[in-house]
């Protein structure tokens, strides 16, 4: 079997015999979870080792867990603060902040690693603007070069623990007030603006070595009438060609309303892939996976194939996959745990599961 260009959930904390059939359908290549897939460190851990074990290659298993804001697993995990809070810091100490959100991402990978989590969908990528309230506090920084250095080596710290980065969301989401869980955003800035700012953090890491990435819904009307997320001109022509992009992307969740601008569920998938996405995710809506899955047809893909295979967890570097009690048992986990503890000032608001962010 190969890896299908889907990644689907499901609702709760063990599988179904439905939701065994269609993980085991061959346009699904991923699960995405959330946190109502979680009851407890051991319980996801058997989870997330029946789902890989159903078929090979292994589905990729993946969640949106960044910290602050968005953490959908929390209780028994670390509580990663905002990357906001290691923006603030660089202000004071550049050089404690990037040791610090390099720990910080060693941290969060280690964890979900250690409960058989492929990888999150992790760093944010975009600038740090009062203007978005989707935004704001989970972007690192306002100035892009800033964001591009923070994000390296939160970065390096995930790669450490074994597990790959995801930016998002490109060319950069932090400059519209909409929210695109819930409406269709539209940034008309001339693309010399957008150039000069958000796209700047994107390429740094793009050299940087960025493995994946994951564009915005947002359509940036000097550019396309579509989205980024289902724009060619975006994904084919300045990601991969003029920007060199050899990572994988990842459409935002076709089910949320800065998708419907595509069409039907169908529509939206097609529109994703054929724009340039290798993996389309459709979160929250069983009956429009159904959907596709029955009416997408077949489908072959061999480069999006090469460079999905790139994404499974993988050992640290120390050439362990350690488990849910030796990483907490270790000087490296007890450490880390102690420094986001004292970063941490009062208590993130938890977005919830209304799809992805």
């Amino acid at each position: 079997m190969h890896i299908g260009p889907f990644m689907i959930d499901f609702t709760g904390t063990q599988l179904t015999d439905a939701d065994r059939k269609l993980l085991l359908h061959p346009l699904v290549g991923g699960v995405i979870l959330f946190s109502r897939n979680y009851e407890s460190p051991q319980q996801l851990t058997a989870l997330t080792s029946e789902i890989h074990a159903l078929r090979k290659p292994p589905l990729l298993i993946a969640v949106d867990h960044e910290g602050g804001r968005v953490q959908r697993f929390r209780e028994h995990f670390v509580h990663i603060p905002a990357a906001q809070t290691f923006g603030l810091l660089y202000k004071k100490d550049p050089k404690s902040a990037l040791e610090k959100v390099q720990q910080a991402g060693w941290l969060l990978a280690a964890e979900l690693r250690a409960v058989g989590v492929d990888f999150s969908f992790a760093p944010v990528l975009d600038l740090n603007n009062p203007i978005s309230s989707v935004i704001n506090d989970r972007a690192y920084h306002h100035h892009p070069e800033v964001v591009a250095k923070l994000a390296r080596a939160a970065m390096k710290g995930m790669k450490q623990a074994g597990m790959i980065a995801v930016g998002k969301h490109f060319p950069g989401h932090g400059s519209v007030a909409a929210d695109s869980h819930h409406s269709l955003p539209v940034d008309t800035r001339p693309e010399a603006d957008i150039r000069s700012a958000d796209w700047v953090a994107f390429e740094r890491m793009i050299n940087y070595g960025l493995p994946a990435l994951m564009p915005a819904h947002i359509v940036y009307s000097a550019v396309d009438t579509y989205p980024a997320g289902f724009s060619a001109q975006w994904l084919q022509i300045r990601l991969r060609k003029e920007l060199g992009f050899q990572g994988a992307i990842f459409s935002d969740d076709l089910n949320m309303a800065g998708a419907n601008v595509a069409g039907t569920p169908l529509q939206r998938a097609q529109q994703a892939l054929g724009a340039g996405c290798d993996m389309a995710l459709i979160c929250n809506n069983r009956p429009a996976v159904l959907e596709v899955l029955a009416q997408f047809g077949e489908y072959t893909a061999p480069a999006s194939q090469l460079r999905l295979s790139r994404l499974h967890g993988f050992a640290d570097e120390n050439n362990k996959i350690r488990d849910w009690q030796s990483l907490h048992q270790s000087q490296d986990w007890q450490l880390a745990n102690q420094v986001m503890q004292l970063l941490e000032t009062e208590p993130e608001l938890n977005l919830g599961d209304d799809g992805l962010s």
